[in-house]
Parts: structure tokens; C-alpha cells; sequence
């Protein structure tokens, strides 16, 4: 343990809150939030230099929430046989694997292998996210799991504004539009141009490197408590293999809910970041990539503010009713965004990630709380983190419905059908809490 003071208890929570290597742990928020974010900056920049449709586009995220699919599973197996504490020094090195994949793939000019340099980023990004999420919730007292999880994603904003300025500053140059220069070039000068491009895209991923070799550093030096559920040597009982988890967790029926709703609220997220560029394009043609992404960084202060301002209201009503209020807002501005042909679009779409609050945390800390036996924590965490499969899909059906329609604002309804869902699942929350509160209202009166 780290501290003589520090207790674990047998569910694996702690006494107290280590308070060092709890902000070490939400340190690495915003890291993921770096990369994802970036990937709002490439599928346009890929789009115009690969000259894609947004369907091809949107494959950017397809290979990068697809990583975190495949490999959420394995982490967990290494966080259940290892700590915590490996899966996330595991996470960091195939982070720094991934970033280092950018310059052969720069010089290869090729968009397979850019796909591959992401796929290989999120596999380092779903050791992490399995790690952290899981750990954030449980280095404390069982009773501020929820709480403690929200205040590390709201480090995830941070992140997430860094890489778009990163992306604004180091990727996106002055000038027209690449799509508006291209287009006056012979095939072989577009070529060249591409190329010359693409050796931008390294430079973001330069930095992250030398962040990531330190944090790095920190992790393997500092001691971590281990935060897993406590069972004795005398005990005759097994640790579950993955099939009996699966089994169990299948059976939960507030576990499949959260799944669904994790899955789609992390499609919406990315849907509509990955499109907020080409949006604001679309309907400028006079304004170019760079002063385009302006629009994602006050999307993200505006997913700052938004989790701010949660955070309060939660204090005071619970998180069902302040997120069934959030997402009622939030698919009132997507129709909007919709419907509207013209720049206001932009802003409601940047309006919408002021009302993405705490969606993520709340869900995930919820539905862990479900599975009763802790044996099955790091499995049930790490299904949980597989829901971000639907920054996969989400962005990808997005993007086939605004190619089939030929309106990039239409295809937001893709997105708002989501937040129709995810209102509706917060909204039965809230109704539920509800009948408990007047049971035992009437238990207390008898």
C-alpha cells in the first residue's frame, strides 16, 4: 500500500483517497482525449489529401474505436492475472508504439497505413481506458465511485482542446482549403501537394510522445495500491474464467441497458466531433480547415463547461434528471443543426456539446455498480470500455447517410435518434429512483 493509513477492504475499495496517485491516474484523461480528438483534425485533412468520401473518411475512427473493441478484453485479462498499475504502463507503451507507427506511415503516403498507426494507438488508449476507468471508480470509498470518476473525465475537455489546437497550429496550414487548392492542380501536382501535407500530421504526435515517455517514467517509480477484491488463501473459491463472466454479466439485465447506452452516447460524441468541421465547410466554402477547427475548440470548452456546470447541478438533483434535462436539450439543437441551412448550424452543433455533461461517467460508474459479485469487476470494466465501439459505428453510418443524401446537415439526425435513446434511458433512471424514494417514504410512515 502507499500509505500506513490507507486501508483496502475486501470489495477492493479503499478507506480514503489516495490523493497523489489519484492525480496521476486523471492525468491520463486527457491523454486519450489528445488522440481522439485529433482524429476530428485527420479525417479532414485525409478526406481532401485522399480525396474520400465521408464514408471513407469516417474509417479513421472505424480502425480507431475498433482497436479499443478488440482489445478491451485482453486488458482486462492482464489487469486480473497483473494491478492496475500494468495494464496502465502496458497502455502507455503501445500509445508510444502507435504515435512512432505516424512517421513511416507520413512517408508511405498511403491511408491504410495511417489506419493501421491509429489501430495500433488504440490499443495502448484501451489498456488505459480499461485501466483508469475502472481504477478512478474504486481508489476510494465505495459511497464517491460515481463522483470520483466524473472529476477525472473532467480532465478529458483539457485534452481534448490541446489536440485540436495542435491539430489547428501544427497540421492545418494558412491558406485556402486544401479541397480549393487541390482542385487546381494537375494529378501529379495534387499528388506532390498531399504528400508535402501529410508530413504535418506528424508534428502533434511529436509532442505526445515526449509527454508519454514521461508519464511513463512516473508510473513505473510511484506505488499504486492494488484496489481488487481481497480473497483469502483458504478460500476454496476460483477466480471466473471469461466465459463464466460473460455468463453472469448476460444475465444483468441493468448491465445490457448500460451497454446500449454507453455504445450510443460515445457514437454521438464522435459523430458529431468528427463532423463539425466538414459542416462549418460545407456551409462556408470561403472559410479554410484552419479557421474551421476554431468551431471544435469552442465545442470543447463548451464540453467543459457543460460537465462544470453538471457537476453543480448534481449536487443539488440527481444525475438521471439532470441528464434526461441534457439530453432532451441536446436533441432539440441536433434537429436544429438539421434543419437550419445556414452558419447558426455550426454554433447549435457546439451548443450540443455543452448538454454531453457527465454521460459517459455516469453510465459507466452506474452500471459497474450492478454487478454485485466483484470478481467480475475487471471484465465487467473492460465490456463497458468495448462500448466505445460505437465511436465506430455511429460516425460511420453518419457519414454514409450524408453521402447517400448529399446534405451533411441531414445526416445529424443520425446523431439526435441516439440522444432520443440515451434521454429515454436516463429518463426510466429518474423514474425509478423516484418509486424508491415514495417506498420508502411510505415504509418510514408505517
Amino acid at each position: 500500500m502507499t500509505s500506513k493509513n490507507l486501508i483496502q477492504l475486501p470489495d477492493g475499495y479503499l478507506n480514503r483517497t489516495p490523493i497523489f496517485q489519484y492525480i496521476m491516474l486523471s492525468m491520463l484523461f486527457p491523454m486519450w482525449a489528445v488522440a481522439a480528438s485529433l482524429n476530428d483534425i485527420l479525417i479532414t485533412q485525409f478526406k481532401s489529401i485522399f480525396e474520400l468520401s465521408n464514408f471513407a473518411s469516417a474509417f479513421v475512427q472505424s480502425a480507431f474505436y475498433g482497436g479499443y473493441f478488440l482489445v478491451a478484453i485482453p486488458a482486462s485479462m492482464v489487469i486480473k492475472k497483473t494491478n492496475y498499475k500494468i495494464g496502465i504502463v502496458t497502455g502507455l507503451i503501445f500509445y508510444i508504439i502507435g504515435c512512432s507507427l505516424f512517421f513511416p506511415a507520413s512517408h508511405m503516403a498511403t491511408y491504410t497505413m495511417f489506419l493501421f498507426a491509429l489501430f495500433a494507438i488504440a490499443i495502448g488508449l484501451g489498456f488505459l481506458e480499461t485501466s483508469a476507468n475502472t481504477y478512478s471508480s474504486m481508489i476510494g470509498p465505495k459511497k464517491y465511485s460515481s463522483l470520483r470518476l466524473n472529476i477525472s473525465q473532467t480532465f478529458y475537455p483539457v485534452g481534448s482542446i490541446a489536440g485540436v489546437l495542435m491539430g489547428k497550429y501544427l497540421v492545418f496550414q494558412e491558406g485556402k482549403s486544401l479541397q480549393a487548392q487541390m482542385a487546381k492542380m494537375t494529378p501529379e501536382e495534387a499528388r506532390a501537394f498531399g504528400e508535402q501535407m501529410l508530413q504535418h500530421t506528424l508534428e502533434p504526435y511529436k509532442y505526445i510522445i515526449f509527454v508519454l515517455i514521461g508519464m511513463l517514467i512516473l508510473f513505473l517509480v510511484i506505488k499504486f495500491p492494488a484496489c481488487k477484491t481481497v480473497t483469502h488463501k483458504s478460500s476454496t473459491s476460483k477466480k471466473p474464467s471469461i466465459l463464466e463472466t460473460l455468463k453472469y454479466l448476460s444475465k444483468i439485465k441493468n448491465f445490457r441497458k448500460g451497454i446500449l447506452a454507453e455504445f450510443l452516447y460515445v457514437g454521438i460524441q464522435t459523430a458529431i466531433w468528427s463532423y463539425t468541421i466538414r459542416l462549418a465547410l460545407e456551409l462556408n466554402p470561403q472559410i479554410n480547415e484552419r479557421f474551421a477547427s476554431n468551431f471544435m475548440v469552442f465545442s470543447f470548452i463548451a464540453f467543459f463547461v457543460g460537465k462544470f456546470v453538471a457537476n453543480l447541478l448534481i449536487a443539488r438533483f440527481s444525475i438521471s434528471k439532470v441528464l434526461t434535462a441534457y439530453s432532451l436539450i441536446g436533441s432539440l439543437l441536433l434537429v436544429y443543426v438539421a434543419f437550419v441551412p445556414n452558419m447558426t448550424s455550426v454554433y447549435a452543433a457546439i451548443l450540443v456539446s455543452l448538454f454531453f455533461g457527465p454521460c459517459w461517467a455516469s453510465i459507466y460508474a452506474k452500471t459497474l455498480e450492478f454487478v454485485e459479485d466483484k470478481r467480475h469487476t475487471e471484465t465487467a470494466g473492460a465490456i463497458l470500455v468495448m462500448s466505445i465501439v460505437g465511436g465506430a459505428v455511429i460516425p460511420v453510418i453518419q457519414g454514409l447517410v450524408s453521402d447517400l443524401t448529399g446534405s451533411m446537415q441531414l445526416s445529424f439526425l443520425v446523431s439526435m435518434a441516439c440522444f432520443v435513446y440515451i434521454g429515454n434511458y436516463f429518463y426510466k433512471e429518474m423514474k425509478k429512483e423516484s418509486m424508491v424514494k415514495q417506498e420508502e417514504k411510505t415504509i418510514k410512515a408505517m
